[in-house]
């Protein structure tokens, strides 16, 4: 099954990118084979930033993100959302990459379950 997540809130603050990656990183470990994109726009692109401290038993996104590459999960960026946020790709996590709206809605029409936060 082909799996799109878009994702497209603060990564800290509210919880919207926190329960979209928990539920990534569950899908992952239901079904290995499955193959999940993790799209990110907005200022849920500061969830793939490197170098995230964040307190003592607080979740920390960065990590989370690196688990869902570790699974095999796809994870891409908003191109223009990182410009108008000033990331270059120096910046973000190994293995995500920066994107495009041509390639969201590329796999947007190839995945089987679209699920937006």
């Amino acid at each position: 099954m082909r799996v799109l997540i878009i994702l497209n809130d603060a990564p800290y603050g509210g919880e919207r990118t926190y329960n979209g990656v928990r539920l990534a990183l569950a899908l992952l470990k239901a079904n290995p084979q499955s193959q999940l994109t993790v799209f990110l726009m907005g200022d849920a692109v500061l969830a793939a930033k490197a170098g995230q401290k964040t307190p003592e038993g607080y979740y920390n996104l960065e990590h989370m993100m690196g688990r869902v590459i570790l699974g095999k999960g796809t994870v891409l960026l908003c191109g223009s959302c990182m410009a108008a946020r000033g990331i270059v790709d120096a910046e973000i996590l190994a293995g995500a990459q920066r994107s495009t709206m041509d390639a969201l809605a590329e796999a947007t029409v190839a995945a089987d379950k679209v699920l937006v936060f």
